[in-house]
């Protein structure tokens, strides 16, 4: 790829995350891992564990969203959907495919991916790398001993509740997300972790929650402290290669030959995001062998009190209410900023993977069809 054709494709995810860009070059982003930044290979291994097909049909069924009842029909028309999964007691109702994607294409996950960096920290505690949850940051990240993330655990960092100061907004130039958009750009190895040790503090930790990549980067760099292995590396031989996946992945790096970008970039399959589904919904159990510690996706995907307020995000999971606003399903999502969705119901066993290339940002305009209204209404509709 030539110099020019790269500041082109740098521009281009500039306006795709703020909002500005045209259907056909902002599915690119997502279809080519190689097209903004470096990446490195998830690898899979050397057995494809094929999905289980139900001989019954996903009904149709009313969506009440906004006032409004949809169906299946214009939540994929509407929301840009390009691939649709949806399992129930490990048998798949549906598999979808639009936009011109295939089984084969890997798509990007946006924040998806810090719901993985989440589960491998779960994965380093079950081996012995971490010691807990409670334990300082500062133990694995020395550098970090006099800056704002001085007195933050590793699990305030998950919840992220650092209390360090950030904005995510993808749309404002001079936000916090989009000056590590530009150092992602430059690919510069380090930068981002030199960035983040100069951020201020805004809260205590623990009492304030922030949606922060930022936090999400730090966490990457955690685990390649504890675990002495990049990311890609980790998942691979802890998740990845047990699970029949049947394509490589790929995750984008800060620099060639640098950290993962932990809070966004890693491209997989349709089938294979929901085989890492199913894995999740076995609170990380893979053929009788236990990579997560007992109960952690309970502790992961649940709702906490922040400051006198329930926060419906976990560990970098977001929590889904139902229809009526209760939690008694304990459903959770992965979430991306364009439509990207891992929908996971422990209590129904339900599975749905959503890739889509949505026009904007949701800080500027919500779906057509909301993602939980959808998922509350397919919940109930295979119930049975």
């Amino acid at each position: 790829m030539t110099d020019q054709n790269l500041r082109a494709d740098h521009q281009a995810i500039i306006r795709s995350y703020a909002g500005k860009s045209m259907p056909i070059e902002h599915q690119r982003t997502f279809v080519i891992p190689e097209m903004n930044f470096a990446t490195r290979t998830i690898k899979a291994g050397a057995q494809v564990r094929p999905l289980s097909y139900s001989t019954r049909a996903l009904p149709d069924f009313p969506i009440l969203s906004n006032g409004e009842t949809y169906d299946i029909y214009d939540y994929v028309s509407r929301n840009r959907v390009a691939g649709l999964l949806v399992m129930k007691n490990d048998e798949v109702l549906l598999e979808h495919y639009d936009l011109g994607i295939t089984d084969q294409t890997r798509w990007l996950s946006m924040s998806m991916a810090k719901s993985f960096s989440t589960t491998l920290i779960g994965a380093a505690i079950q081996d012995g790398f971490i010691k807990s949850v409670d334990e300082p940051l500062t133990t694995y990240l020395p550098d970090f001993n006099g800056t704002a993330f001085d007195g933050v655990t590793v699990k305030t960092l998950m919840q992220m509740t650092s209390g360090v100061r950030w904005s995510d907004d993808q749309t404002d130039a001079h936000s916090e997300r989009r000056q590590m958009l530009q150092m992602q750009i430059a690919q510069q190895g380090g930068a981002i972790m030199r960035y983040m040790a100069e951020r201020p503090r805004a809260a205590a930790p623990g009492t304030q929650f922030c949606y922060s990549t930022g936090d999400t980067h730090v966490i990457g760099a955690l685990l390649k402290a504890a675990t002495g292995r990049w990311l890609s590396e980790y998942l691979s031989d802890k998740i990845w290669s047990k699970l029949g996946m049947e394509h490589d992945a790929a995750w984008w790096l800060e620099a060639k030959d640098g950290l993962e970008v932990a809070g966004s970039g890693l491209f997989a399959t349709l089938r294979d995001y929901a085989r890492f589904g199913r894995f999740i919904l076995d609170d990380g159990v893979s053929d009788g062998i236990r990579v997560l510690p007992q109960g952690w996706m309970r502790e992961a995907g649940s709702a906490r009190e922040i400051g006198g307020k329930r926060v419906d995000y976990g560990y970098m999971w977001w929590i889904v209410p139902g229809a009526d606003g209760a939690l008694d399903d304990g459903a959770f999502t992965a979430r991306g900023i364009f439509g990207q969705l891992m929908y996971l119901n422990p209590k129904q066993r339900v599975l749905c993977v959503v890739l889509s290339s949505r026009a904007k940002p949701p800080t500027m305009i919500n779906p057509a069809v909301s993602d939980n209204a959808f998922f509350n209404a397919l919940v109930e509709a295979v119930a049975s």
